[in-house]
């Protein structure tokens, strides 16, 4: 229990909670006092929630500082530092170097520069092996007109923060992925790169799923084929609640194009000259205005996209970056028309259970069937009991032995 809250609690500051809403705030999101995170955070990690933001804010400082041209003095407050000597301070003690001897070094090689105002260009780490093929194809079969696109190789999309808006362009490689960010507001650096790492599964433990997956007789040779297979997950919690919703008993293309409605009705409009971009997803609180003739689902949808919305926008159902797992799944539950698999795609892909487990999934069952797996989904269940604690990725295993365009990267040309 207290490893899970440590988790949600580094979740959180990556998303830059710390920052907006101070440690106050982030401890509100657990149910705890401050004191209580602090004395947790010390035992478990050895630094207090003070520390852990200032390390963030230092590394966030650190690529604008070698990838971007912005003053050092904009960069520190970009990075969410609140004095330029608390930021040569930072920056002295974390690297044991001052801001301009690194981007002194940066400079004198080769590397990754912005190539626009408000852009920046960098690399996001990966643990390997990354079957990335598994994780894109899913983002562009599903690409939702307006706020996401593929172009070039790379996946596209708007991004919602919390200081203005931004386009990424995600491009993948064997041992990284290639980030261009390109900002509104520079101080949504941090937290837009906590997005697309999550969005991505990028801090997932494939050495550790490929030791509990491949013992399985049937589900072992398709962990082998590719090992490493990540999530598909999101940028924004509530934004794969509602499209988990539209997509419920509907194709993909019919799931598309009601969410594409819901973009180009209610999304905040972005610039995007280098592709077709147009709008964020709509937040919760423009969602919260949503009229039925923007949305052509049957009533019973149409009241189920209602109550999760007003719980969202309540509070009475929390989905973020720190959400307690088994707590979201009861709430979601208890919604009109939210079914047990509603809620397990939503704790997979929103909130990153690595045990999340929709067996009711028609793609679950086919994929079973051709490996020789029990299809009844009560016996699927009590054979996937030897997967835990990793049954989701069990679930993308499963999800990649389907002739499914989720299963294509680069997607396949249409004739």
């Amino acid at each position: 229990m207290r490893g899970d809250v440590v988790a949600r609690t580094m979740r959180l500051i990556a998303d830059g909670t710390v920052d907006r809403e101070g440690v106050g705030g982030l401890a509100a999101h657990l149910g705890y006092t401050p004191r209580q995170l602090e004395r947790l955070l010390q035992a478990e990690v050895g630094a207090g929630p003070l520390a852990l933001a200032r390390a963030q804010r230092a590394q966030t400082a650190r690529v604008l500082i070698e990838t971007t041209e912005l003053p050092l003095a904009d960069v520190a407050f970009a990075a969410g530092f609140s004095s330029i000597r608390q930021f040569n301070d930072t920056v002295r003690w974390v690297f044991e170097s001052t801001p301009t001897a690194l981007r002194r070094r940066a400079a004198a090689r080769p590397g990754p520069i912005a190539i626009s105002p408000g852009a920046v260009c960098l690399r996001l780490p990966v643990r390997t092996p990354f079957a990335y093929a598994g994780v894109f194809g899913h983002l562009a079969a599903t690409v939702v007109p307006g706020c996401e696109e593929i172009r070039d190789g790379a996946y596209r999309r708007s991004l919602r923060l919390p200081f203005g808006s931004a386009v990424v362009t995600l491009t993948p490689a064997v041992d990284h992925v290639r980030c261009l960010l390109v900002l509104d507001d520079f101080r949504d650096l941090t937290t837009a790169i906590a997005r697309c790492r999550r969005l991505l599964d990028l801090d997932a433990d494939p050495e550790a799923v490929v030791d509990a997956l491949t013992g399985d007789p049937e589900l072992g040779p398709e962990v082998a084929k590719a090992p490493g297979q990540r999530i598909p997950r999101t940028v924004d919690e509530a934004e794969l609640a509602v499209r988990a919703v539209l997509g419920q008993q509907v194709s993909t293309k019919a799931a598309q194009t009601h969410a594409a409605r819901l973009v180009a009705a209610y999304g905040q409009p972005v610039h995007d000259p280098e592709g077709a971009l147009t709008h964020t997803f709509p937040s919760v609180e423009q969602l919260a205005e949503l009229g039925p003739e923007h949305l052509a689902v049957p009533k019973a949808r149409q009241r189920t996209l209602s109550a999760l919305v007003a719980g969202l926008a309540e509070g009475t159902i929390v989905l973020d970056a720190g959400s307690d797992w088994e707590s979201a799944r009861r709430r979601l539950l208890a919604l009109p028309g939210v079914g047990p698999w509603t809620a397990e795609i939503i704790a997979m892909r929103g909130l990153g259970d690595p045990d999340a487990f929709p067996a009711g999934d028609l793609g679950i069952r086919l994929g079973a069937r051709r490996l020789g797996l029990p299809t009844g989904e009560r016996v699927l269940i009590e054979h996937g009991a030897r997967w835990r604690p990793w049954r989701s990725y069990a679930t993308q295993y499963l999800w990649s032995t389907l002739e499914h365009p989720v299963n294509h990267w680069p997607p396949q040309e249409v004739a």
